[in-house]
């Protein structure tokens, strides 16, 4: 799997790559070059896996250059710190299914990626010996979620910006 420039200004790169450049050196967004066909056989297979387990089949269709023990193990580590077993249980009310996605850390839906991003980030930086700064801008959930993405990871640091007096809690409703 190779990842390209939504500008088209680098040759295709892999996921760890892909991961460590954010944004392509173009300022393009990275896309997968192609998009993995799964067969109705496969999907009727996959019905039945838990949350991690499924995660795990279908990340290593985008994530080749990590081996297959190892990415296991970074989604686990992902997922341990959600309240339900489930992670992202699927609930019934009435005639209506609803995708509850708060049982991260935050309590956001954002914890379902920044949990494995933060994960990824720690095992890609052992991997090469390097660190990592992320500065982040936000007023609301997303720098609580950042930050627990990355939380006690020894190779990062995050700074996330709050707006003085112009976050989510001291707008006004009109």
């Amino acid at each position: 799997m190779k990842y390209i420039s939504t500008r088209g200004g680098i040759e295709p790169i892999g996921f760890k790559e892909a991961v460590m450049m954010g944004l392509a050196r173009d300022g393009g967004l990275l896309l997968p070059e192609t998009i993995p066909v799964i067969s109705p056989e496969t999907i009727t297979k996959w019905q039945g896996l838990k949350f991690a387990d499924l995660s795990f089949e279908v990340i290593r269709l985008f994530a080749p250059d990590i081996p297959a023990h190892d990415l296991k193990g970074i989604i686990q580590r992902s997922y341990a710190t959600f309240s339900h077993p489930d992670v992202t249980p699927l609930v019934r009310r009435g005639k209506v299914h609803i995708l509850e996605l708060f049982h991260g850390p935050t309590l956001a839906f954002k914890d379902v990626a920044l949990q494995f991003l933060g994960n990824v980030f720690e095992y890609l930086l052992e991997e090469s010996g390097q660190r990592m700064n992320i500065v982040g801008a936000t007023s609301g959930d997303t720098g609580s979620a950042a930050i627990y993405g990355v939380r006690g990871k020894e190779r990062i640091n995050i700074f996330i910006l709050h707006p003085h007096q112009r976050g989510a809690a001291s707008r006004s409703c009109r």
